[in-house]
């Protein structure tokens, strides 16, 4: 993997049990969109049972955006393990971040090659950027998995995605109940890296929760989900908007709120909400200085994507589009929620191949 770009990730971490590396993730409750691929946020819940081993070690090549912040090393963790439950090789290829569009074109490329890979999972840095790729590997008769981010190709052979419109739609109304005596507030929005198919989603639903609210928006800026992209964003949001209530974005924006605002000596007078959900937002809601978030489980996601190429390469019956159903976490229902499912293990480092 001569593209790859390894990373020693030195993180302070939770103390998680490895329970999810077996079989206790599943069964659990999913979203089925009908009909597939609907632009109209049309669902149903249902029951996902995974399929037991497969019938022989298909070759299987991953690649995902990065590996800077927490939410991907989770999805790391449920790809690697759902291919050693499944029994299957797995390579997996990170692209350094959501300016790298170029880089993943070559790592997809470079991966299937040198892997001879039977099918392709990809958690796009472009919704439309890798649609000629899709395409290619399609017509040779290769499934291609879409997963977490949304890819606006119909050569995908299956989505495994919650709608991001849902996360920022539940992150706004949770604000608005906050706002129960309808005063005037300033929300600033940091929504994350341009192009992306979660973020045009998630700003869109977002705004539909706060539209006819006493909350305005706002604009905190396009920016990758780095901590130093997000940091600087939010610093120069609080220097033009000094009068801001809450800051509400992805989670490295919210956890870079919580350091600024500190900093700042900001943190009783600015609240802050993510959109999603990580071991960074986790520890600050536990602690009071992030309200709350939304949780897609994308450890669970990144196993059933796993669970969706073996299923297309052995012609089983498939849903085309689910997503594991959102759940609101603050620190009421902390005590409730399922670390397992969005967060990975304690001393967990990347791993970027599996033998089966």
């Amino acid at each position: 993997m001569t593209s790859l770009f390894l990373l020693v990730i030195f993180v302070t971490r939770l103390a998680l049990p490895m329970a999810m590396a077996e079989d206790a993730w599943y069964p659990v409750q999913i979203d089925v969109w009908s009909p597939p691929f609907n632009a109209e946020h049309q669902h149903e819940l249902q029951q996902y049972t995974p399929p037991g081993h497969a019938s022989r070690a298909w070759r299987i090549c991953a690649s995902i955006p990065h590996l800077k912040d927490d939410y991907w090393l989770a999805v790391n963790f449920g790809l690697v393990n759902e291919a050693k439950r499944m029994g299957v090789a797995l390579n997996l290829y990170e692209a350094g971040g959501y300016e790298n569009l170029a880089t993943q074109q070559s790592q997809i490329a470079e991966c299937v090659t040198q892997n001879k890979a039977d099918a392709l999972i990809i958690g796009a840095i472009s919704a439309d950027g890798l649609n000629s790729v899709i395409a290619d590997y399609s017509a040779k008769g290769m499934p291609v998995i879409d997963l977490i981010n949304g890819i606006n190709s119909d050569k995908i052979a299956a989505r495994v995605a919650a709608d991001f419109y849902d996360m920022g739609l539940a992150s706004g109304k949770y604000l608005t109940a906050l706002q129960s005596d309808k005063k005037a507030a300033k929300v600033a929005w940091f929504p994350g890296p341009a192009g992306a198919a979660w973020v045009a989603a998630g700003d869109k639903g977002f705004r539909a929760a706060l539209n006819g609210s006493s909350l305005s928006v706002i604009d905190g800026g396009f920016g990758d989900t780095g901590i130093a992209a997000q940091t600087r964003l939010i610093e120069a949001v609080l220097d033009s908007h000094p009068d801001i209530d809450f800051i509400a974005g992805t989670a490295v924006s919210a956890e870079a709120a919580v350091q600024v605002l500190q900093k700042r000596k900001l943190e009783q007078q600015i609240k802050v909400i993510a959109y999603y959900f990580g071991p960074g937002v986790y520890r600050a809601i536990k602690r009071g200085a992030i309200l709350a978030a939304p949780s897609d489980s994308q450890e669970v996601l990144a196993r059933i994507s796993i669970d969706q190429a073996v299923r297309a390469l052995e012609k089983q019956k498939m849903i085309q589009h689910l997503g594991v159903t959102i759940k609101m976490v603050d620190l009421k229902s902390l005590s409730e929620f399922d670390l397992n499912s969005s967060i990975a293990p304690a001393g967990f480092r990347p791993i970027f191949s599996v033998a089966p």
